[in-house]
């Protein structure tokens, strides 16, 4: 089990990507921190899993440090940090308010800045006792590499967030900090459920992705995983696509 004796903590642990990456750390013999924004999905999917939850507002980068302080203390170890917070906001830009704009950056790219900032001041190595690096993922999207329109907002965001990617990377990659992010497509989530719920519009949604379906949780739980594994310490600064091929492909158009 990849992740067995491993400890980290996840921010939008009660989402549907969050609370599936959760279910496969424990499942594989490792444990996690829970955070997010809603104490009752928290305390529930903590009393699932029996694994500590904590409630938290990443927009906020001081308590983002402090519970990741708080999770090395509670595991005596932090081995990954997960951002798994997130937005949708599907409007052309003449028609986004400066306090959506505004939204759309703190909830995608600064918990993702929180995130690093977090697993810089607490991973680095040499560190505190027992301290020796470890993964963080964040969380991109295939709009920030597509062209997708009526994604402006949310396309900037995740586009901040390859950025911060690349940067974080060549910054703390000596101190044993490895840096990452998957940019997923349409995965079927509550926070997506407006689109994928009605027909017609799922089956447009499908007819871009070159798989010919939309992605599940369990897509980009996998990938996440797989980052956050120690036998993938030689991955670092990378945005891996998990999207059914919407960012790159153009499928062939189907034929009767």
């Amino acid at each position: 089990m990849p992740l067995a004796d491993t400890a980290h903590l996840v921010l939008g642990a009660n989402g549907g990507i969050g609370s599936e990456l959760c279910r496969r750390i424990v499942a594989d013999g490792g444990r996690v921190m829970l955070a997010g924004r809603s104490e009752s999905a928290l305390s529930t999917l903590a009393g699932e899993l029996g694994q500590p939850a904590r409630v938290v507002d990443a927009r906020q980068v001081e308590q983002v440090e402090q519970l990741a302080s708080a999770a090395l203390e509670e595991f005596g170890r932090l081995d990954g940090i997960v951002n798994c917070v997130g937005s949708l906001l599907l409007k052309p830009a003449h028609v986004t308010s400066v306090d959506e704009w505004q939204a759309a950056l703190e909830t995608n790219l600064t918990t993702a800045f929180a995130a690093v900032r977090a697993a810089a001041r607490t991973m680095r190595k040499p560190g505190p006792a027992g301290v020796s690096g470890g993964s963080v993922v964040l969380m991109s999207s295939c709009a920030a590499r597509a062209g997708l329109a009526n994604h402006e907002a949310i396309a900037a965001a995740k586009a901040g967030v390859i950025g911060l990617v690349l940067s974080a990377a060549a910054s703390y990659a000596s101190a044993g900090v490895r840096v990452n992010a998957v940019a997923p497509g349409l995965v079927r989530t509550g926070l997506t459920e407006k689109i994928w719920s009605s027909e017609t519009a799922a089956a447009a949604s499908e007819a871009l992705h070159a798989t010919g379906r939309l992605g599940e949780p369990a897509d980009i739980a996998r990938a996440i995983t797989w980052l956050l594994d120690p036998e993938a310490s030689w991955v670092t600064g990378e945005v891996i696509s998990v999207d059914g091929g919407l960012a790159h492909l153009h499928p062939q158009p189907k034929r009767g």
